[in-house]
């Protein structure tokens, strides 16, 4: 009518749908899910902003989805009377990716089909999923509240460009046409069509019509709902499938993948709310992305309110998807009244106590789901301690590690496993720190608890040492890292024998090592934590670990200096050569060499690395 204008797509689009229609070639019948679930999603917004503006449910209050197809012509058209699109929000919404993250979601595409399919899903694009079938794809929109002669079409054959125009539109809503492709046309088959629409849209909330054929000869053809048209989370449980529980996870998520676990529940008394929670199969790409908003879909009486209601779960659970329908709470519902109402924080309770009922589930019965979801969302679930004082004890019983005892390198085990095969006597959880697990498999400070059989974890995520931290102890146990301060063999449940030598027998060589080494250590002593090595690095009992250092070294905190204490093996034949040495040269070279092993050995950077090397020759020449 007026206005037409060509526009090129955004940049990332044009590499989407380049990328989509490659990965969704085999599951190319998505695109009927993707187009009814947005029709579903602009018919919720409506009714959610008629709240405000009652006027805009007046024209035509019967919210619904209309499927149409034309095996003739090779066209299929999705209709809703939903919430429809202004101008600016058609180019907006069809012709560029407004959302943060889009390079890192480019960049993680892979080519493989299934993980791309899942990726697809996660970034809420499905829109242009209909360029799967179709070669060109028409869509006439009227945003409710503007006049008809603010209509817009939007017309693309997904070649780089599209155009768009004002035109005139008496009905609200948007309909989509799809051109089928020649080898796509099965989908404009009656058939086919309701089939997918009951595989993929049984569980939508609102009807999804189609022509029905006329039961007398002459009479017109009317419509008949093809899906069941009741939001899934109302009815009782015991009448829902599986796969139906599957289907509704992926229309709300857009995630292809399989939820690993739900629960689905009414809870009845005071408050009245209904509560369907999902563990997804797999993380988001951008889990974390602080800025992104997360939460579950609110619903106040089937109505929708939030898409992303965080008041309802912790920031530790932000991983969950799901839907929360309260009966109680007023239509007119925003995020501040949410965050103000206590009756919030007991429903926050509530489905809090269900995820880790879940997730305990899921670990107790199924430990080979339990180790997928821990391997995605383990890092999350471990800011919980820190964040949930009051179910601290739950969530500790959920975490894995990868410890001395572990199979390989995936954590495998948790802590009441590490409390129940402790030694006799043993009176600490102890735990090493490391940027990554060779380095701390390979830690002197190890040595006396694998002669005595102590379990120890291997910790090398940068959260680990916050974590122990926070727990403090577990079933009585302190956990404590097998650096600090000075070992008592009692502490790891081993005989006093275990360190037979003590400092006093050698103070004459470790007051040489005090004189020699001077600034660069905190205190020199001998120790019976080494069974193999000649020296290692202890903190002291109030010292920060070095890795906690680097963390907050990182984030521009400034951190004191802090020496280390040097403990020397006696037994050790470097340790007995330096012990005899009478060269104050040669004592010197050994003894900072000493130093400098123990240090790399921590994974710490020398200070001077061209020193170490010219003292290492010449202990190795003689010179």
């Amino acid at each position: 009518m007026t206005q037409r204008e060509t526009h090129g797509f955004q940049a990332e689009v044009k590499q989407l749908l380049h990328l989509m229609i490659h990965s969704l070639y085999s599951n190319r019948e998505i695109f009927l899910r993707e187009l009814v679930s947005n029709a579903s999603d602009a018919a919720d917004k409506l009714r959610f902003e008629a709240i405000a503006n009652p006027q805009y449910l007046q024209e035509d209050a019967a919210l619904a989805i209309r499927v149409e197809a034309d095996p003739a012509a090779g066209t299929i058209s999705i209709t809703d009377n939903g919430i429809g699109m202004s101008r600016d929000e058609v180019v907006q919404q069809l012709g560029t990716i407004a959302r943060s993250g889009t390079a890192e979601f480019l960049g993680r595409l892979s080519g493989n089909e299934r993980e791309d399919l899942n990726l697809i899903g996660q970034f809420g694009v499905g829109f242009y999923s209909a360029f799967t079938v179709a070669d060109r794809v028409e869509v006439l929109t009227r945003r409710a509240g503007l006049p008809p002669s603010e209509g817009v079409r939007w017309e693309s054959a997904g070649d780089g460009e599209f155009t768009i125009e004002t035109v005139e539109r008496p009905a609200r809503g948007t309909r989509v046409t799809l051109h089928l492709r020649e080898d796509a046309r099965e989908f404009a088959e009656d058939l086919r069509l309701r089939t997918l629409i009951r595989k993929y849209s049984d569980h939508i909330a609102f009807p999804v019509l189609m022509r029905k054929a006329a039961t007398q000869e002459g009479d017109a053809p009317g419509e008949e709902a093809v899906n069941a048209a009741r939001a899934l989370w109302t009815r009782p449980r015991a009448e829902i499938r599986d796969e139906e529980y599957q289907e509704f996870y992926r229309h709300l998520t857009h995630d292809f993948a399989e939820p690993l676990a739900w629960s689905h529940n009414r809870v009845e008394g005071r408050r009245v709310y209904t509560g369907l929670l999902y563990v997804p199969g797999h993380a988001p790409y951008d889990l974390w992305n602080r800025e992104k908003p997360r939460g579950l879909k609110l619903y106040v009486r089937r109505v929708f309110i939030l898409d992303d209601a965080a008041q309802f779960l912790p920031l530790y659970l932000r991983f969950m998807r799901g839907v929360v329908d309260a009966d109680w709470l007023a239509l007119n519902v925003s995020r501040e009244m949410l965050q103000q109402d206590p009756e919030v924080d007991a429903i926050r309770g509530g489905l809090t106590k269900r995820v880790l009922d879940m997730l305990e589930r899921l670990a107790g019965e199924e430990p080979g789901k339990y180790a997928a979801f821990w391997k995605e969302f383990g890092r999350v679930l471990k800011e919980g301690p820190a964040e949930d004082h009051a179910n601290r004890e739950r969530i500790a019983r959920l975490l894995r590690f990868t410890t001395t005892r572990s199979a390989g390198d995936e954590p495998d085990r948790s802590l009441a496993d590490i409390v129940a095969g402790k030694a006799e006597g043993q009176k600490f959880l102890w735990f090493v720190t490391a940027d990554s697990l060779p380095a701390a498999r390979s830690s002197p400070q190890l040595e006396i608890f694998r002669k005595q059989g102590v379990e120890v974890l291997l910790l090398t995520d940068p959260i680990d040492e916050w974590v122990t931290g926070h727990l403090g102890e577990f079933e009585g146990l302190e956990f404590r890292d097998v650096r600090r301060g000075e070992l008592d063999p009692a502490d790891i449940g081993a005989t006093p024998d275990a360190a037979k030598a003590t400092t006093g027998e050698h103070a004459a060589l470790v007051e040489r090592l005090k004189q020699e080494l001077g600034e660069a250590v905190q205190d020199v002593r001998v120790t019976g934590r080494l069974t193999d090595s000649p020296a290692c690095l202890a903190l002291g009992d109030f010292d920060m670990a070095p890795q906690m250092r680097r963390i907050l070294a990182a984030s521009g905190q400034a951190i004191p200096d802090a020496k280390p204490v040097l403990e020397i093996n006696p037994a050790h034949p470097l340790v007995r050569r330096l012990a005899g040495e009478e060269q104050p040269a040669a004592f010197a070279d050994i003894a900072r060499v000493l130093l400098d092993q123990a240090t790399l050995a921590e994974g710490r950077p020398l200070a001077d690395p061209g020193a170490f090397v010219q003292r290492l020759n010449r202990l190795l020449t003689g010179g």
